[in-house]
């Protein structure tokens, strides 16, 4: 039996969390939750310390199979620990971190049909940490991008148009201002794309990706978009609005030989305890994870359920133009299942 260790999150996270648990435990698979703390709630109510993870959880982590992870929210004030998902990531070489970009049934965005893939290097770049504040008045961030950690994202990149039939490879990139460190990371791509023959390069600037991300977005369909962790970010986050909500992005991290899904979203704390939040994106991670732990039967089940009430749109969330709440569309996926 495959173990999971499951953080619940802060803000909206547990409820979130309760309503994906619900949903899986319907299915009847037969996997172990083991609860375990981490998060700014958690960090503020044991007197503060140095990260937001207690040692006890990174224990549950190391023992077991994959990480289920509700949102979790990260303090923007100095000083404070890094955030929960980039610590996870660093510590277990998760060197991908995935979004899918697709549109549901009956939630058509307001530029049309999308599908595509956002694959995001999740280990380095700005999100290293390495900061320095020089003086009261100058502070600077060290951007690192290394040979090893871009080739690993890119093969990542590459593996996946192939194992999804897709033809092309996007790689996003400032390499003609950042001639050095985004240099080095396009150069890794090309080397890697070298062993695949039948899949098309085509390199962007992440400015003229951004533009052409709103203005036609289709020319990417049946690609797989690769960059650097900050860039990847947040484009991934501004594809999300083609599909409606970042409500309905589940992600997946991946190393060699563990993995972490979480919703893409935030913790929401404005909206806790109220029942309000869209539970797709983390019901769908839910749905990954079965299937990264081998119950791809049961996994299936549940993406098939969830996409089937958000094409009827009666149960669902607010932003879905619906009237639901948070535990009533899961409820609704239960039924179906």
């Amino acid at each position: 039996m495959a173990k999971v260790a499951l953080i619940r999150g802060d803000g909206t996270g547990p409820e979130l969390v309760d309503a994906a648990l619900t949903v899986l435990r319907a299915t009847g698979v037969k996997a172990e939750f083991i609860p375990c703390d981490a998060g700014a709630e958690w960090w503020e109510r044991n007197k503060k310390g140095p990260s937001f993870i207690p040692d006890e959880t990174w224990k549950i982590l190391e023992s077991s199979d994959c990480c289920f992870k509700g949102p979790t929210t990260t303090l923007a004030i100095p000083g404070t620990p890094r955030s929960v998902a980039v610590s996870i990531r660093q510590r277990f070489n998760l060197f991908a971190n995935v979004r899918p970009i697709k549109t549901f049934p009956n939630q058509v965005g307001p530029l049309g049909d999308v599908d595509f893939l956002c694959v995001r290097e999740a280990t380095e770049g700005l999100y290293s940490g390495i900061e320095y504040r020089l003086s009261d008045d100058v502070a600077i961030a060290i951007r690192l991008i290394t040979r090893q950690k871009s080739t690993r994202a890119a093969r990542f990149a590459f593996e996946e148009a192939k194992k999804r039939g897709w033809r092309k490879v996007v790689a996003l990139s400032k390499a003609n201002i950042l001639k050095i460190s985004d240099g080095l990371f396009l150069d890794s791509v090309k080397e890697v794309a070298k062993g695949y023959p039948g899949i098309e390069l085509e390199d962007f600037f992440i400015d003229n990706f951004s533009q052409q991300l709103v203005k036609n977005p289709q020319r990417f369909n049946q690609s797989v978009i690769v960059g650097t962790n900050l860039f990847m970010d947040i484009l991934s986050e501004e594809a999300s609005g083609l599909v409606g909500s970042i409500g309905m992005i589940y992600s997946a991290n991946f190393g060699e030989k563990y993995a972490m899904f979480e919703p893409a979203h935030g913790s929401t704390p404005k909206y806790k305890g109220q029942n309000k939040v869209n539970p797709t994106a983390t019901i769908l991670s839910a749905a990954w994870m079965l299937e990264y732990i081998g119950e791809k039967k049961a996994g299936k089940q549940i993406f098939d359920a969830t996409v089937k009430v958000i094409s009827e749109g009666r149960n669902v969330t607010y932003d879905l133009g619906g009237k639901a709440g948070t535990r009533e569309m899961a409820a609704a996926v239960v039924k179906l299942l």
